[in-house]
């Protein structure tokens, strides 16, 4: 059976998914290969100078991941759907064109990116070429379509709930896609007051991040427990409604830890500081309660690396968002690490133990019942691919994480510290050996985790083949 007959044999859900997974994939290879090529330049400042500058290949990195996250989202609510609705999905050609629309303006987003590299902020370059808006730099007809198609997804998610049946998972899953769209909308104006700018982006920015993702990755955490392991569903919905009690206010009081130093009120310093690591805390009580209460019924999981990559979710999740976060949450802290390598150290952790597990878990989940429903147990061939993907992609983010530490612990001290925030600070702060050696560690990490991302990519497209086809032999 050829892979044409196994995508037909899907769901039509399932299909749509296996289209946003594919993008997703591919896009998390180029955020990979970007990422290199910023990390070198970090370290050489002459390499592609003036063809392909740090500020583009940044943007495009963190963009990159930013897409290929949502892709994989949309994959995976697209996944879980019918299942959970127990009915097929309602308006899957008008998913399909929000799907197509997607990904062109991604192609064109990122082409315009690479080939306009520079010129005047106008009217007309902030809807056709850079928005020159940090970490949500796409034109404004961009936003548009990205509105669009998230309420396209959200009038097909809650359709198909409508026709079929409703659940705990359902109903928050629906609420959270409303959020979904409507948060985004908060990126899509501006302001000439700089402080109240900032507190506009932040929205989206955060709110998009520590809130609605939270909330969505918890529905699948869910979804996905309760069919690898046979988790009973009123453990994971209950852990479902904490976290969403939670996220009032962990994932949106918490919002003021970017309002620290903008020049809003004060008191955003204790409301910031007290709310901002709380939002894992439900995630993890979920999977330790459902791993515990299916070991009492003889835990048998059938498919080891969707398992395996939901518990580096969880536990990631509560050390990158939770952990590392409140590291630099405190006022009293951030004013000080704020702008430094410590907020990358925390963002990349933060962004892979919280999503970029889940959605390869995911990939998981759809590649076993691609492959005909197989057992991906301890009799899998080629195990060994999806374990060494699996150890890159995480000593490859931890070593990152701790490289990047290690320099912002450093910047904090020389540049802030000593320095008092002064250019002289920030010199002598990049130049220290110390700096300088993290950053090349940090490389070297970031190396092995895009060695460990093709390795994930060879292992989708060939894991459980053999094994079908011993099946079909002896049928």
């Amino acid at each position: 059976m050829n892979n044409n007959s196994n995508f037909k044999s899907l769901s039509l859900g399932q299909q749509l998914a296996v289209k946003y997974f594919s993008a997703a994939m591919l896009l998390f290879c180029a955020q990979m290969v970007f990422g290199l090529v910023a990390g070198l330049q970090f370290i050489q400042p002459d390499f592609l100078y003036q063809t392909l500058d740090f500020n583009v290949t940044r943007m495009v990195h963190i963009n990159a991941m930013i897409v290929w996250l949502l892709f994989g989202f949309l994959g995976s609510v697209y996944w879980l759907v019918e299942d959970e609705a127990g009915t097929e999905l309602v308006g899957y050609k008008l998913g399909n064109i929000g799907f197509w629309v997607l990904l062109t303006a991604v192609v064109i987003v990122v082409v315009v990116y690479l080939v306009v590299q520079i010129g005047p902020g106008t009217q007309s370059s902030l809807w056709f070429i850079n928005e020159g808006r940090e970490y949500i730099e796409a034109p404004r007809w961009a936003d548009i379509g990205i509105v669009a198609v998230m309420l396209i997804f959200f009038y097909n998610i809650a359709a198909t709930f409508s026709k079929g049946k409703w659940s705990g998972i359902s109903g928050v899953l629906v609420l959270d896609l409303l959020a979904l769209a409507g948060i985004y909308v908060a990126g899509m104006f501006y302001t000439t007051n700089i402080s109240m700018d900032q507190f506009w982006w932040w929205w989206v920015v955060h709110m998009w991040v520590e809130a609605t993702w939270e909330v969505l990755v918890a529905c699948i955490m869910a979804w996905g427990l309760i069919k690898t392991i046979g988790a009973s569903r009123q453990i994971v919905t209950t852990w479902l409604y904490v976290e969403v009690a939670l996220m009032f206010g962990s994932g949106i009081l918490g919002l003021g830890h970017h309002y620290f130093w903008i020049g809003t009120p004060e008191y955003w310093l204790g409301v910031g500081g007290f709310f901002s690591a709380l939002e894992p805390i439900p995630l993890v009580a979920m999977l330790v309660h459902a791993v515990y209460d299916a070991g009492t019924k003889n835990l048998k999981v059938t498919n080891h690396p969707a398992f395996a990559w939901f518990i580096a979710h969880v536990f990631g999740n509560f050390l990158g968002a939770g952990v590392w976060g409140f590291f630099q949450t405190l006022p009293q802290v951030n004013l000080y690490t704020h702008g430094t390598q410590w907020s990358a150290s925390h963002g990349h952790l933060a962004f892979y133990g919280a999503y970029v597990t889940i959605n390869i878990a995911m990939f998981y989940m759809a590649v076993q019942k691609f492959r005909g429903n197989i057992d991906m147990g301890s009799n899998i061939q080629n195990k060994y691919r999806w374990k060494t993907s699996m150890v890159l992609l995480n000593v490859g983010a931890l070593g990152m994480t701790i490289a990047l530490l290690i320099a912002g612990y450093e910047q904090a001290f020389i540049e802030r510290a000593v320095g008092g925030s002064t250019w002289s600070g920030y010199f002598a702060a990049q130049s220290d050996s110390t700096f300088i050696s993290s950053m090349n560690w940090r490389m070297l990490f970031g190396v092995l985790m895009t060695i460990g991302t093709f390795f994930l990519a060879w292992d989708l497209l060939t894991i459980g083949k053999k094994n079908k086809e011993e099946i079909l032999k002896t049928a």
